[in-house]
């Protein structure tokens, strides 16, 4: 039988197939029966499976990274294509061609790495450039950079994703800043660069994605200050004189705000122009993606509107077409 992948799946369909398993959890229901919920993928996307009238044991025959045979039949719900399996066995990785579960990327890494160093090294200010340096000189962290996602599953959830939207910000700043001439254009390039950068810490995606330990206690912005906090001691050593105190106190600043605000994660809401515009920045980025993501996976393939999105709270209108295309003859 010829594998059919995660994105290829539609509602009211029967699965028997090979999954990469991750973030199981054994949970009561509202009766207090325990199910085993397991988030499954493959190179093409993730999918949730429920395995009702589960025990300990099924929660201990497999580890979160193994491969699983799934037996099940996937239904909508709450906008969501899920998995309601039968049956969850652990396979021998010997058995699995890696090559289906290697995420295709929809972006091209390389050429994202190669613009982040030609957008940094366009800095002109002389602390900011070696601050920049600093960074482009650490392979470990550029190697992570290259393969950690944005986000578990909101937006950029793929291998480059966060290069991929870090990219896009930092473009965006050079294309409003001439527009706002109070905007400081190469503090808002270094901010766009430096807002997620915590993320390469926070999250794991060697085999499967999920939140490191300092992920879980500390969170991206308090790791992404302590990561500026080591390279400006860099930057110092590197130009052999002191880093600009307020300097690091806004870049610092456009960290911890970036959010926007307290509900959303960020202990101070923006307060200067820097981070008032790199949080509008990175709030269109992060939504235009999860729009456009939703669009693309949303499994009522024949209607104008997608399914209700539990995350976005809202339904989306796809149309009949483009929105600017040309009527017919």
């Amino acid at each position: 039988m010829e594998r059919r992948f995660i994105q290829q799946l539609g509602p009211q369909e029967q699965v028997h197939g090979v999954f990469r398993a991750g973030n199981k959890q054994l949970r009561p229901n509202r009766l207090g029966s325990l199910y085993l919920q397991v988030d499954l993928t493959d190179r093409t996307g993730s999918i949730t499976a429920r395995l009702w009238n589960a025990n300990e044991n099924h929660y201990r025959s497999f580890e979160n990274g193994d491969y699983v045979r799934v037996e099940g039949t996937t239904q909508v719900y709450q906008g969501a294509l899920q998995l309601i399996a039968s049956r969850i066995q652990r396979v021998d990785p010997a058995e699995v061609d890696p090559a289906d579960f290697t995420p295709v990327t929809p972006c091209q890494v390389d050429r994202l790495m190669n613009r982040l160093a030609e957008l940094l090294r366009e800095i002109r200010h002389p602390a900011l450039r070696n601050l920049a340096e600093c960074f482009l000189l650490d392979e470990a962290f550029l190697r992570d950079l290259a393969k950690a996602p944005a986000g578990m599953k909101f937006h950029h959830a793929y291998e480059g994703g966060l290069v991929d939207h870090v990219v896009n910000l930092m473009e965006l700043a050079r294309l409003i800043a001439p527009r706002y001439p109070e905007l400081d254009p190469e503090l808002l390039l270094m901010g766009a660069f430096l807002h997620d950068i915590g993320k390469v810490r926070e999250l794991t995606y060697e085999r499967e994605y999920g939140y490191s330990d300092a992920g879980q206690l500390l969170g991206h912005l308090v790791i992404g200050t302590q990561m500026l906090e080591d390279k400006i001691r860099q930057a110092e050593q590197l130009a052999g004189e002191p880093f600009p105190a307020e300097l690091a106190l806004r870049l610092k600043h456009m960290i911890v705000s970036h959010h926007g605000q307290l509900d959303f994660g960020s202990p101070k809401p923006p307060m200067t122009l820097e981070a008032l515009a790199l949080h509008c920045l990175d709030h269109l980025d992060a939504w235009m993606a999860a729009f456009q993501q939703c669009m693309k996976e949303d499994p009522n393939v024949g209607s104008s509107w997608t399914a209700f999105q539990s995350q976005l709270n809202r339904k989306l209108f796809k149309g009949q077409g483009s929105a600017t295309s040309e009527p017919g003859p």
